[in-house]
């Protein structure tokens, strides 16, 4: 870092160097500038990793890259390869895409990538991104293209599509969003189901109400509304929701039983008792049949407060988790992906004995500056200002240091992670954000405006 230069400098510098031009026009930003990276994928511009960098643009009001990158992203669909006895999604947006010698954009839908999972969560963080896109640019002919109106309901065929399912939650494979490793999130992990939540809001707001559309937005509607009420009941928990699952009667049969999901509560960790304080709660990592994963998975919590999935109270409840186990959770640089990590054995067959996924590091614990903008807008929204400014001069009296890394090691997070690359795109963005959410009032203004959730009448909790 330039010992004459702010941090706020440094991570423009690192946003401005990330830009990816394409036929003379900025269409996106690669995930890292290290000159030293030895991913090559690390070279292209993942979906997910953009959307940090789309906020920042928006709130300079520079429109032409998020537009560019929405139109680039839903063209690149028809890039999608088919397996052999499998049919085409046209629903399914690529994870990330790239630039050809030749100049033109390849996408990549999973294939490329580590245990070639699909992306479930692009064509979610699309859609919230253009909803996002919509209401700071007010390009309301955008969405209204018949190319636009069409790809929102291709990508609300796939993912409404009906299966075996009785749950209102969506199902999805291990390594299918930003835990893109095995780390036994298969099933319906919460992150999930709050950009599944943000995008059918998201549709809900961008579909014309017209014929054609009539019966998208009539499922889309009940739908958002049955996963809300499942999510804040089900996944709640607190110290009266411990004790009922701890109690629980199991092995029973018939419409009218306390145990839907047949809890065992033998599966409660040892770790839990005396975590909670009476005053605290969070969204569990993941449920289903005589499944519930206690870890604290961060973003998924905090995107459920930002999104408005999470209730007011159960909000503030989560924010009160953060707050009392601070040097767990947030540490020396915020913030934990998931708390706590698996060890041992237990590591050994959830990971797969993956070696990045060691102990504390990466997605196995690791700290992530990326998930400061997400717990900063959180922080503000429930109240608490001063949880947003700890956390954000932690992260400014290292990140720039440092070198923006992309994550960090150790329970605490006080060593740079051990594969992370540097000059980490999202890195810098995050902290944009979170330094703009708390230093400048009009940007929260556009911020909550941007994510504002549509108002929905359940409120459990």
């Amino acid at each position: 870092m330039d010992k004459h230069s702010s941090p706020l400098e440094t991570a423009y510098a690192l946003l401005e160097r990330s830009i990816m031009m394409h036929n003379g026009q900025p269409v996106g930003t690669v995930a890292a500038c290290d000159p030293e990276v030895v991913a090559p994928n690390y070279e292209e511009c993942f979906v997910r990793d953009f959307v940090p960098s789309a906020i920042v643009f928006l709130l300079d009001g520079k429109y032409d890259i998020v537009c560019n990158f929405l139109v680039a992203v839903l063209n690149l669909r028809h890039q999608q390869k088919v397996m052999a006895g499998h049919q085409r999604a046209p629903g399914l947006l690529p994870a990330s895409f790239k630039q050809l010698n030749d100049g033109t954009l390849k996408a990549d839908f999973g294939d490329l990538a580590i245990g070639r999972v699909a992306p479930v969560d692009s064509a979610m963080w699309w859609m919230i991104l253009l909803r996002a896109y919509v209401i700071a640019s007010n390009d309301h002919e955008l969405v209204q293209r018949d190319d636009f109106q069409e790809g929102i309901r291709l990508i609300l065929d796939l993912y409404l599509k009906e299966s075996f399912e009785t749950s209102p939650a969506m199902l999805v494979p291990d390594a299918s969003f930003m835990i893109d490793r095995r780390m036994g999130v298969y099933g319906h992990p919460l992150e999930i189901q709050a950009l599944f939540y943000g995008m059918l809001q998201a549709a809900q707001d961008l579909l014309l109400p017209n014929d054609l559309n009539a019966r998208y937005i009539d499922i889309v509607t009940k739908r958002k509304h049955s996963l809300c009420s499942y999510v804040r009941i089900y996944y709640w928990l607190d110290i009266p929701r411990l004790n009922e699952i701890h109690r629980l009667k199991t092995e029973e049969f018939g419409e009218d039983v306390s145990n839907v999901l047949n809890i065992h509560p033998e599966i409660i960790p040892d770790w839990m008792d005396g975590w909670l304080g009476l005053d605290s709660g969070y969204l569990v990592g993941n449920l289903g049949p005589s499944r519930m994963d206690f870890r604290f998975f961060s973003l998924g919590n905090f995107l459920s407060i930002l999104l408005g999935l999470a209730t007011d109270a159960q909000s503030t409840r989560i924010m009160n988790v953060v707050d009392s186990h601070w040097d767990e959770l947030v540490g020396e640089m915020p913030m934990k992906i998931v708390y706590p990590a698996e060890v041992g054995e237990r590591w050994a067959w959830v990971t797969g004995r993956d070696p990045k996924n060691v102990p504390w590091s990466y997605h196995n614990g690791g700290n992530w500056p990326a998930i400061i903008w997400p717990f900063v807008a959180s922080a503000i929204i429930t109240g608490r200002t001063d949880l947003a400014e700890r956390a954000m001069a932690t992260a400014l009296q290292r990140l720039p240091v440092d070198n923006w890394p992309e994550y960090y090691d150790g329970r605490k997070g006080s060593l740079i992670g051990r594969r992370a690359n540097f000059f980490q795109t999202w890195s810098a963005t995050s902290v944009i954000i979170a330094h703009r959410l708390l230093e400048n009032p009009d940007a929260l203004l556009a911020f909550q405006q941007l994510f504002s959730p549509v108002p929905d009448k359940i409120d459990v909790g």
